[in-house]
């Protein structure tokens, strides 16, 4: 186990406030899908209602993702107006037609038929890092990205709906966090040093959906359309001491690289990743009104399965089973 410990004080955290709130400002937190028979659009927004973008997802191709974002920045208005024209160019074929309102993309899968979109469609903060927010997921949908009369067959086989139902079973409403505005795969100490696009950060140990985001990264090269999430621990409180309110936070982040059940996964794989790696971040700083510290502390603990080949074999009989080295 290794324990590593920081304290930032004013003059740290103000280097790093300019950029923090510039990437606030530019990230957009609210979604709504609309679709035509060809193509799903997607408007996303800031928080300030000032920052409005479109996302085009095609619908006619059932097997390949044709992804293309306007590089233009609307406001409310011409967003509204950009609406509007795109319904009346589709009245033929059903016009545009509302689908959902969500808070991000968290990926785009396959299976044996089409690609399916996964969104987060309902979300709730569970606490705040120096003004930035944090969510859980709350709900999830999975939408069919090809229109419904250029599916092929294979789309309603069996095995595609035995694969969607595995999917299923993944809950991402428990042990999921992420935010828009704050690196929660990094520890604070990171954050602050850090200076890696948004393409790099998913890359990292602790964003389980790199994967299903590959893809629409890949083609936009940037995330302002995905969330990342972290699989772990989440849980902030407010202490008061000698008068004074401090915010502790605790952060469990899992890594997604070979992790298992407690008896299933053990020791280290060929590619040097212990099994069930955790890291274990304790914030603390002071509660101000404007969420924004002078002085915060951290404490970053990391541990794992001890990093040798070995295993142990489940039994309900015996508690205790050997362990078993292997040599490679």
């Amino acid at each position: 186990m290794e324990s590593s410990a920081a304290k930032y004080c004013c003059d740290n955290i103000n280097n790093h406030e300019s950029s923090s709130q510039s990437q606030t400002s530019t990230c957009m937190q609210k979604f709504r899908l609309y679709e035509t028979r060809s193509n799903f659009y997607m408007i996303g927004r800031d928080k300030s209602r000032t920052y409005w973008r479109l996302l085009k997802i095609d619908r006619l191709d059932p097997s390949e993702l044709n992804i293309r974002e306007d590089s233009t920045t609307y406001t409310e208005s011409e967003c509204s107006e950009l609406l509007r024209r795109i319904h009346e160019g589709n009245i033929s074929t059903g016009g545009l037609r509302f689908v959902t309102i969500c808070y991000g993309i968290v990926g785009f899968i396959k299976f044996l038929g089409p690609y399916y979109m996964l969104l987060i469609t309902k979300r709730r903060q569970i606490g705040s890092i120096r003004g930035h927010n944090v969510y859980a997921v709350s709900k999830t949908e999975m939408i069919p990205v090809p229109n419904a009369t250029v599916n092929s067959s294979i789309a309603d086989s069996k095995d595609e709906n035995r694969y969607k139902k595995l999917l299923c079973t993944v809950d991402l409403t428990k042990d999921f966090f992420f935010s828009y505005s704050y690196h929660v795969m990094l520890s604070l100490q990171k954050n602050l040093c850090n200076n890696e696009p948004g393409q790099v950060l998913y890359e990292t140990m602790f964003v389980w959906n790199e994967f299903l985001t590959r893809g629409i990264r890949s083609h936009l090269q940037n995330t302002l359309w995905t969330v990342a999430l972290v699989y772990g621990f989440f849980k902030q409180a407010t202490l008061s001491v000698s008068g004074r309110d401090f915010k502790l936070t605790l952060i469990a982040r899992r890594s997604r690289h070979y992790a298992g059940t407690r008896y299933l996964k053990r020791g280290v794989n060929e590619k040097g990743r212990v099994a069930n790696d955790v890291e274990t971040e304790q914030i603390v700083f002071e509660d101000v009104p404007d969420g924004l510290p002078a002085e915060v502390t951290s404490v970053v603990q990391n541990r794992g399965s001890i990093p040798l080949f070995w295993s142990q074999e489940t039994s309900r009989l015996n508690l205790k089973p050997d362990i078993i080295c292997m040599c490679l």
